[in-house]
């Protein structure tokens, strides 16, 4: 099994903004605890796709985790976007088809695929704004999301719901055109091979890594120094010097970090039982999710 000699995690966002408050990045190495990297004035998502080229082109072996989905349901319906004759075939053609569509977009946002008369009608864009094709309830969920429901590992969102502090489809989309230009760059996990050497990118959900570090269900967010230390002391890891701030998105960064290095080591995680080769490449997987 691959080993890595450093680990990081990005808390994204899909904020319309150049410079959104909710990005944040931590690293890990070998010994020491985890460390922010904190660019001023703030990350912007240009930043961090700029940061990943520059370690492909070190090829450093780091595994590096991202706070979101890395695709949009499929599975259940056989489609993306039901109804709609372009709709794409798999993962790294969706990922093409939103970069595309929102090459004028700034800051990497995805307001254009959002608008887009076909697309559109897929999502929950506002409680006064739900498209004829969003469904019901909570919306679609990918496999591995509907597998973290079911085994009570964590309460995944829908990628179709734009509403609400705990939507995710903005920084997934967003994500998604990152993950097309870094496609031929960096390995994706599971839409790769994972190779012997060099970065490679697995998506992350952290309330899994918060779980681990003993953060009680329904209250895993740590927004002070002695909450990051007793997370960081169950994962057996040193606390960082004093934040500047607590935020969620920060101590979500470094206490996922630590947790990566320690569940990149487990077969079981590279390999999850319920992952189809077609889950894989239509879907993707969340790392640490067995």
């Amino acid at each position: 099994m691959r080993s890595f000699s450093q680990f990081a995690c990005v808390d994204w966002s899909g904020a319309k903004t150049e410079r959104p408050h909710g990005l944040a990045v931590a690293t890990i190495g070998a010994e020491g605890p985890p460390t922010l990297l904190s660019p001023v004035p703030r990350w912007s998502r240009q930043d961090i796709l700029d940061w990943l080229l520059g370690l492909a082109q070190a090829a450093e072996d780091m595994l590096i985790g991202f706070d979101l989905s890395m695709a949009l349901p499929f599975i259940d319906q056989g489609a993306y976007f039901p109804e709609w004759d372009a709709s794409p075939s798999d993962a790294k053609t969706l990922w093409s088809v939103v970069d595309s569509m929102c090459r004028h977009d700034p800051h990497l946002s995805v307001s254009s695929f959002l608008e887009h008369r076909q697309t559109s009608r897929h999502f929950r864009h506002s409680r006064d704004h739900v498209g004829d094709l969003f469904g019901q309830g909570l919306g679609r969920l990918r496999e591995v999301e509907r597998y973290q429901r079911t085994t009570k590992q964590a309460n995944s969102a829908s990628c179709f719901n734009l509403v609400g502090a705990a939507q995710v489809g903005k920084s997934s989309l967003t994500g998604m055109r990152m993950l097309h230009q870094l496609d031929g760059h960096i390995p994706i996990w599971p839409f790769d091979p994972v190779p012997d050497h060099g970065p490679v990118i697995v998506e992350i959900y952290t309330t899994v890594a918060a779980l681990a570090a003993g953060q009680p269900k329904g209250r895993s967010k740590v927004r002070d120094r002695a909450g990051l230390k007793q997370a960081l002391t169950r994962l057996n890891t040193p606390t960082p010097r004093r934040l500047t701030r607590y935020d969620d998105h920060s101590t979500d960064a470094l206490i996922t970090a630590a947790w990566m290095k320690q569940a990149a080591t487990d077969p079981l995680l590279w390999n999850p039982p319920a992952m189809t080769g077609e889950i894989a490449q239509k879907e993707g997987w969340t790392f640490g999710v067995v």
